[in-house]
C-alpha cells in the first residue's frame, strides 16, 4: 500500500502491486483536493487511513477500483467503495454520485497513471 509519488505506467503498477481484486484490478483512494492517489490495499479503508495519516481530509477522499487492463479511462475507473457512502455530503451509495467529483477523480488518476 502506498501513495504514489511519481507518475507510473499501468504495467509498472501491476508489477509493483500485491493486493489484487482480480488479475489486473486494484483498489485505490483519491484525494481530490490534494490530487493524490493511494493504491494497493486489501480494503479502500486502508488507503483512506494512509492518506489521512499524511494530511488528507476524509471529506476529500473517494474510493475507486482501477481496472489496469483497460485502455479507456472511463472503463478503467470504477467509482465503487463503502467509504463513498456519505449522507452528510449527499452521497448515499457506494458509487460517487456527483458528476463533477467523478471528473475530478478521473483527472487525478490521469495525472498519476501515464
Amino acid at each position: 500500500m502506498r501513495i504514489l509519488d511519481n507518475p507510473t505506467t499501468k504495467p509498472d503498477l501491476i508489477k509493483s502491486s500485491t493486493n489484487f481484486i482480480d488479475e489486473n484490478t486494484i483498489k485505490g483512494v483519491v484525494d481530490i483536493k490534494r490530487e493524490l492517489l493511494a493504491v494497493d490495499s486489501p480494503m479502500h479503508y486502508d488507503c483512506e487511513q494512509l492518506l489521512i495519516e499524511n494530511g488528507s481530509n476524509q471529506a476529500d477522499l473517494w474510493g475507486i477500483n482501477l481496472y489496469l487492463d483497460e485502455d479507456d479511462l472511463d472503463d478503467m475507473v470504477e467509482f465503487d467503495s463503502m467509504i463513498n457512502i456519505r449522507p452528510s455530503q449527499n452521497n448515499r451509495s457506494r458509487s460517487v454520485e456527483d458528476p463533477a467529483i467523478r471528473e475530478k477523480i478521473k483527472q487525478v488518476v490521469r495525472k498519476w497513471l501515464i
